[in-house]
Formats: C-alpha cells, structure tokens, sequence
C-alpha cells in the first residue's frame, strides 16, 4: 500500500470532512450530498479510513463520527499545516519498501522531486552508514530527504552535522528532551542512541546533483526487542526510545519540526554561514574535552576529542599533533 501527497483521491476528501467536524456526528447521507459522492462510496472511505489507524465512532440514526487520528505518517498528515516552504511538501508514503533510500535514488534526479520526503512504516532492507545493516523497528520514523542545493560541494560534509542539530532542536522544541550529537551521524540520549542519519549524494563536475538525506528514529519502540537484536553487532553502544509510556505526542508533530528547523539550517548553508551551525553542533555535542577512541579503516586512534571542524572533520588531540579525522565510528569511554 502506497500514497503520496499530490493523489486526488476520495478518502482523503471524507477524511477531511471528518476532521474539520469532528464533534458531530455526520449520516452517510450527509456526505453523500455535500462530497457529491454515492453513500456506498462513502461506507468504502470509512471502512478503508479506520484500516489507516483513525477511530471513527458509528451510532444508529446519527451516523458517523471522528474519535481519534491516525500515528501513521501518511501524506496528508505531514503537509496539513507544515511551516516549511519546500521540504515535505511532496510526500511518497510506502506501508513497506526495501528502503527509502533505494526509491529515493530512483527521483531523486527529477527537479519537481526537490524537498520530497519517502516515508515507509516498515523496510525489508533498511541500509545506515558504511552500508551497514539498519532495522526499521516498529515505532520507528524511517524516511528519505531529497535536496537539489544552492550550495557548493565544499559545504556538503557538513550535511550530517547540518541535520543532527536541526533534530536535536526538534526534539527539545517537541518532547522537551535533551539529547546530545555523536560524530559523525547519530543523535543520543543518556549515551543511547535515539536516532541515525545517513548520507548519499549525487556530483556532477563540481557541482552537487542533489543530496538523500535517510534518517531513522527511534519515536516509540521495544528497546529491549532491539537491544537483544542488535547487541551483539559491531560499533552497538546501546538505543533509547524518545517517546515515553504515557506520552501521547504524535509522531507527525515531531518530523514537521524538524523538516522546518532542517530547512532553516540548510538555508543558513545556502547564505554560507558555517560557523552557526558547527557552534550548534559543538554545544550539543557528546564527549568534548574527553579522552576517546575513533575506529578507523587504519586502525584505532586514541586522543581528547576538540569538535569539528569547518568541513565537518573531526578534531583529535593526540600527544603529538591535531588529528582530523574524515570517516570512522567513534568510541566513548563510559567511565
């Protein structure tokens, strides 16, 4: 089951009516007439609506009426009242995919696609950084970003660092929880990580083609399902889950602040403004000033972590020198 945000289709018409009168209880009959659809129409919009995760309530002589909305990130629910002026408002929703990425890659090229999100509930072939394995938990937001910048390429390492601020803003402004950036892609909490960002990009001469943005957060999963999963996998430090028992915050208000914080960033790259947002990055980041460990392709490099850099590259303090450090997975000492 798939649905994007520029499809016509009757559900959605239904659903509107719905949420815009939903205090009342509306007869078929009444839809029927002021949709200009038949009641049998309408009984299949209902039935095919309450299988999308929305709670409609059905009373004899009074008809039809909307008790709850949906947790699913369908189309509509993202681009319904979302701040942004590009980003998310073209939507390609999947119940399930191989990954986001992969269809993301296929449009990506299509100029009218800039700002597109791919949502997907479920994917069977979830991919993170390095190519690694990642699990699409149920709970989980999984979605693609394309972006064609303004930007030059010497500003695109900065992407990753670019998008971590922005959700860790989001997810202060949304469920008042502080979280900390890990370099070079992942977001945590209490030393866990709550959410992973991945990179893809498409160069043409010296110019940037377009950039995928993939992000995976963990909104509301099993944390103890995941762990005993994942526990025994190369570079594992642990997960956390953001939203917690008796929070009802729903998960579309969470990614449509951050597609607006994330387009306010990447506007600030646009204007060339760096520094900002490396600042931002380094107020938030974990381990500044501590002694750590980067695995790298070379081996294992050990000195007290300094921040980033102005291209995003990591700045190790060794015995003898500043070490700057492009690719490799950080280890933080938990002592």
């Amino acid at each position: 089951m798939s649905y994007t945000s520029f499809d016509n289709i009757g559900l959605v018409k239904v659903l509107s009516f719905f949420q815009t009168h939903d205090s009342e209880y509306l007869s078929g009959e009444d839809l029927s007439d002021v949709l200009k659809i038949s009641r049998v129409a309408v009984w299949k919009h209902i039935k095919k609506i309450k299988t999308l995760g929305y709670k409609i309530e059905s009373k004899q002589k009074l008809g039809y009426r909307l008790i709850s909305d949906t947790e699913k990130l369908l189309p509509w629910e993202i681009t319904t009242d979302l701040k942004t002026k590009i980003i998310g408002k073209r939507v390609h929703y999947f119940e399930e995919i191989d990954s986001t990425q992969n269809f993301a890659q296929q449009i990506a090229a299509d100029k009218k696609e800039n700002g597109a999100i791919i949502v997907a509930e479920k994917q069977t072939a979830g991919r993170g950084r390095l190519d690694r394995k990642w699990t699409s938990p149920k709970g989980g937001i999984s979605f693609s970003i394309i972006i064609h910048p303004k930007f030059d390429v010497s500003s695109s390492t900065l992407i990753p660092i670019t998008c971590a601020v922005a959700l860790s803003k989001s997810i202060k402004s949304i469920l008042g929880i502080e979280t900390q950036v890990k370099w070079p892609n992942d977001i945590t909490m209490n030393g866990k990580k709550v959410a992973g960002i991945l990179v893809d990009a498409s160069f043409q001469a010296n110019n940037i083609e377009y950039l995928i943005l993939g992000i995976g957060i963990n909104f509301d999963i099993d944390v103890k399902k995941i762990e005993k999963k994942l526990s025994k996998t190369p570079n594992f430090y642990g997960i956390n889950s953001l939203r917690k028992k008796d929070d009802k915050t729903p998960p579309k208000l969470l990614l449509k602040d951050f597609l607006l914080q994330l387009e306010r960033n990447l506007l600030q790259l646009d204007k060339g403004k760096k520094t900002k947002i490396i600042k931002e990055w380094t107020k938030r980041a974990e381990g500044i000033g501590k002694k750590i460990t980067i695995n790298t392709s070379n081996g294992n490099i050990s000195g007290v972590l300094q921040g980033i850099d102005k291209d995003g590259a990591l700045k190790l303090k060794t015995r003898n020198e500043i070490k700057k450090i492009f690719v490799g997975d950080v280890i933080l000492s938990r002592i």
